[in-house]
Order: structure tokens, then sequence, then C-alpha cells
């Protein structure tokens, strides 16, 4: 990074609550493009179920770290982080605004806030052997184990995160610290500007139901299967994104379909519910909108008014 104070505009929010749209609409007005932020968007070959810009919306406005990596790619938060920065600057070099859009609250932070991510390649090994004593214990007895070690780490992570609880259990072991002692921050030199994205959730779960039957109706089920064709098996991290997993079970092991559907509905209300955790736990300025009410023009020009002032 450099030492210039490159504007930067965060747009967040809950999966389905109009991110993309907003953010394709504000860049065209202020010659802007967008560095994604979404865990499963990064994916090659994982469209219909990420709800990924269309082609066309890719057309009209540059999005990068979309189609990042293959989905047996495992994307470490600090090379995301590398990636993040890289395509900011270089879109502040030709002139344009950075625009950084998504709901992975954890990608968006580490940004923000320029965490310093431990750089401690993965353990394959030591990985098996974590899995292996959860899957005969409980998330909660890893967890547990966890504590001992780390307890700011633990209080972070919820013991259902199994993922997040290993790769700390990993970094501790291997280096001897915790994890949370190597997460300090160093806020990049960006001027932000948080914009938060909300609707009721009597109106957003509604609107994310009819969005996985959408997604059903446009081939998500083919998709999985072309997936898992592919090679790629379905306890990979990519593959346990939302509906992917429940897609897989219904096409593998003989789920009904019906059932696949409403298992996918209830993950993603729970994402939701995750999300806003996550997000107001985490709120550096958040400037929240609801979308009922968001006037865009009037938005674009306060945007104008605040890239003008330098504040």
């Amino acid at each position: 990074m450099t030492g210039e104070a490159h504007p930067l505009i965060i747009i967040l929010g809950p999966t389905g609550v109009g991110k993309t749209r907003l953010a394709i609409e504000l860049a065209g007005k202020l010659n802007g493009e967008i560095v994604g932020a979404d865990s499963r968007q990064i994916y090659r070959h994982m469209d219909i179920g990420t709800a990924k810009p269309t082609a066309e919306q890719r057309a009209q406005i540059a999005h990068h770290l979309i189609d990042f990596v293959t989905p047996d790619y495992n994307l470490s938060l600090a090379e995301y982080q590398d990636a993040a920065y890289s395509a900011i600057n270089d879109i502040h070099e030709r002139g344009k605004l950075s625009f950084l859009v998504g709901g992975s609250g954890q990608y968006i932070t580490a940004v923000e806030e320029g965490w310093s991510i431990p750089r401690v390649p993965p353990n394959p090994a030591l990985r098996a052997e974590l899995e292996d004593y959860v899957a005969q214990t409980s998330p909660g007895t890893l967890h547990d184990r966890l504590r001992k070690v780390d307890p700011v780490s633990a209080d972070r992570i919820h013991p259902n995160n199994i993922r997040r609880v290993i790769r700390a259990l990993e970094v501790q072991t291997l280096t001897g610290r915790a994890i949370s002692e190597l997460q300090m921050k160093r806020p990049p030199p960006y001027r932000l500007r948080r914009l938060g994205l909300t609707l009721p959730r009597s109106t957003l779960y509604p609107q994310v139901d009819a969005r996985v039957e959408e997604m059903i109706a446009a081939g998500f089920v083919d998709e999985v299967k072309r997936l898992l064709d592919m090679g790629y098996a379905r306890d990979l991290p990519s593959m346990t994104g939302l509906g992917y997993l429940e897609m897989a079970g219904h096409i593998l092991d003989g789920a009904l379909l019906d059932e696949a559907v409403e298992r996918t509905k209830f993950s993603t209300h729970e994402f939701i519910r995750q999300q806003d955790v996550w997000f107001r736990g985490h709120d550096n300025g958040i400037l929240w909108h609801n979308v009922e009410d968001l006037d865009v023009d009037a938005l674009a020009q306060e945007l104008q008014e605040w890239l003008a002032s330098g504040d």
C-alpha cells in the first residue's frame, strides 16, 4: 500500500438486500469500480448459488475478486486482504473510485481495519487431526480446547464455526502464540465511507426465500451437479456455501428437493442473523440506509460532496 489516502466506499449488509444493484448504480454515477467482498463469489463455476453479478452487470462496471480462484483452492484471509489492497490501489492509480462491496464481514473488517493476519500456512496433518477430534467429540469440546490456550479468540469465535476454531488452534500450535496476539491492526491509508443497507426481516426473509426459488428455477441443482462431476467434493469449504451443501445432499443422498430448498432458506435466515451480529459488533461508523427509503441520486450527491471535501 502507498501512503496516499485513497477514498474507498464500502457497501455492506445482509445477503439479498441489494448491495450489488446499489453499487453498480453508484459506480456508474461516480466513475467507480467494484471490489468484491464475498467469500463465495471468489470461486469460479459457482454462479447461480452465489448470486454473482450477471455478465451484463460486469460488462457495465468492472468487478474485481470475483471468479478469483477454483473451488478447491482454500483462499486465506491474508491472501484476500492482499488482493483487495492491490485491486483498490490499482483502481485509484487509474483515476477511478473503489467500492468494496459484499456481505462477508470478516473480509470487509480485515481490509478496513488493516488486520495483521498471521502468515502461517495451513498444516494438512494438524487440520486432519483436529477435524478427527471434533468428529469424535463435539464442536463445544474443540472450542473448550481453544479457550485453554487462547481465551480471547474463544470469546470471538462461535463454537459452531469449526473452521475458524481449527485455524486458531493451528496457529497457536505452530507458532506458540495465540492468533489473537498476532492479529494486530494497521489501518490502511484510506478515506473511508461506510454505507450499510438494511431491510426489516419481515421484508428481507420473504425476499431471500423468493431468490432461493429463482435460483432453483435458474438451474442451481444442475450447477451443483456439474461441480460434483468436476471432482469438487462436497466437504470443500467452497461447497459449504448457502445452498450448495443442501443441493449436494439432494443429488448424492436422495434428499427431497423441497426439503433441501427449505433447509437452504432456513440457513439463509440464520446467516443473515450472523451477518447482523458481525456488522453491529464491528461498526466503525457505518451509515445505515433502509433500502425501502433509499434515494440513490441523493446518496450519489452526498458521496460526491464527501469526495470533494477531502474529509
